[in-house]
């Protein structure tokens, strides 16, 4: 058994298509008006799935709502990356939740969150 993917929804595929890829996710050209998106990961074979939360609310009957805690974190290569990853999505004008910092476990840590309010860690080893 293994973990195989992770999803999020949206309401808005093109904005939220732009944030992840401002976090070093890749997609393939045309993707923003599908429904069911998935970029394309060469590293963790963990794949992101991406929903219009209307497919998702069809299936639950319900709106899904984001967590109000972080719902995975990305592993970049150093905490200079984490630094220049969050100041872009700051600067893109995405929410940045905890600006970076370097954490008593011996990471540089920031968390930020995407259009829909999904919140994600950024972090590397210090």
């Amino acid at each position: 058994m293994r973990i195989d993917a992770v999803g999020v929804t949206t309401r808005d595929m093109e904005k939220t298509i732009e944030f992840y890829k401002l976090l070093g996710f890749d997609f393939e050209e045309g993707v923003e008006k599908e429904d069911h998106v998935e970029p394309i990961i060469k590293k963790s074979g963990i794949r992101l799935m991406i929903d219009n939360v209307n497919i998702i609310k069809e299936i639950l009957g319900t709106d899904p709502k984001p967590a109000n805690h972080s719902i995975f974190a990305i592993l970049y290569d150093s905490a200079s990356e984490v630094d220049k990853i969050a100041n872009s999505v700051k600067e893109a004008g995405y929410k940045l939740i905890k600006e970076p910092w370097d954490a008593f476990w011996g990471q540089r840590y920031a968390i930020v969150a995407d259009p829909d309010g999904y919140k994600i860690d950024l972090f590397a080893p210090l």
